[in-house]
């Protein structure tokens, strides 16, 4: 929203003010399974995408709908309404289409399906301090999912779609030449490990988490085909000890909680931890200005609406929690986007 000259103008008021609407076309396309159906076909008349997403209304917003997807970069085109063209632009070729490991969608998905209609009560979540999803209804979203295997499944998917990036570029970037072992605290799909030991061959990794998640975390270890480096292990983190290994990492897994939690979350991981050893954690770690990183900012916003009482953080508050703690030192390592690994070393 930087401004060209000093004169007052709308415009950046205008765009955050109508983001839903921009949210909502690309989560709609997502929902219709639009991309990965142009991912198959490769090119597409916007009358066979109208047949294809069954849809009922004008033909003039059918091409509104598509062609500012198009406008956003999602798509591209060739000719102009009833001539139209559509195929998928490489980024969303790439992140979007469902049949490729690539895919991202997963956290969209449920941002479409829950956290949309949630985040319609942030006034409400920050005049009461009270989460916003089903919690209001007196259900446990958590308890919820892990009863049933589809819905947890697609918890999954949407925690692995958000890190993935994160989770290459850290397996790439950090220093793992000084050790050999790793256990992920709260592992989910095992996306972590795996990326970590498909890199650096030397690793051998274990991803930890309760007992629903185990068979799906074996199930991608099987398809990554590192079954022999990577182990998944059913344990409650909060109840029972961390697994002892030379790195200890947790992905989207402390911003959940207040600091009181987060303290003893990392005592346990500086008790699993030999000298020298490193806690690591992946999330949008909020730069200590609190100027830059809004994703991260919304992203602690978002733990209100689901926990109520998680919050992100600044890496100014990593350090004050890793001194409490005891950690001898800390560094931060910029990953993918506005994500970060914040790192303490024993």
């Amino acid at each position: 929203m930087e401004k060209k000259n000093n004169q007052p103008s709308p415009a950046g008021i205008m765009q955050i003010g109508t983001g839903f609407w921009a949210s909502k076309i690309l989560l709609s396309a997502i929902k219709f399974q639009l991309f990965s159906k142009l991912a198959e076909q490769k090119k597409m008349s916007g009358k066979a995408i109208k047949i294809f997403l069954n849809l009922n209304c004008t033909d003039r917003h059918l091409y509104d709908f598509l062609d500012v997807l198009t406008v956003f970069g999602f798509l591209e085109r060739e000719g102009l309404l009833e001539t139209a063209i559509y195929s998928n632009s490489p980024d969303t070729d790439t992140f979007l289409d469902k049949n490729k490991p690539s895919y991202i969608g997963g956290i969209l998905e449920m941002m479409n399906n829950r956290l949309y209609k949630f985040w319609g009560d942030l006034e409400e979540g920050l005049m009461t301090g009270l989460p916003q999803n089903e919690a209001k209804e007196g259900q446990d979203f958590f308890g919820l999912i892990y009863q049933d295997p589809n819905k947890l499944k697609e918890f999954i998917n949407a925690m692995s779609g958000i890190q993935l990036g994160n989770f290459m570029t850290f397996a790439q970037k950090f220093d793992f030449s000084k050790y050999t072992t790793l256990t992920d605290i709260g592992g989910s799909a095992g996306l972590l490990s795996l990326m970590v030991a498909k890199h650096q061959a030397h690793m051998t990794c274990t991803t930890v988490d309760l007992p629903p998640v185990e068979p799906i975390a074996f199930e991608t270890i099987q398809k990554f085909q590192l079954s022999d480096r990577v182990k998944a292990q059913s344990r409650d983190f909060f109840a029972e000890s961390f697994p002892k290994a030379d790195i200890v990492t947790m992905g989207n897994i402390l911003h959940d909680w207040d600091e009181e939690k987060k303290i003893m979350l990392m005592k346990k991981a500086y008790e699993a931890l030999p000298a020298g050893g490193a806690f690591v954690v992946i999330e949008g770690i909020i730069d200590d200005e609190r100027k830059q990183n809004a994703f991260g900012m919304m992203m602690s916003l978002n733990m209100l609406i689901e926990t109520g009482t998680g919050f992100d953080y600044t890496f100014a508050d990593f350090n004050k929690w890793a001194n409490i703690v005891g950690f001898k030192s800390t560094a931060l390592l910029p990953l993918a986007g506005p994500s970060s690994a914040a790192i303490a070393y024993k």
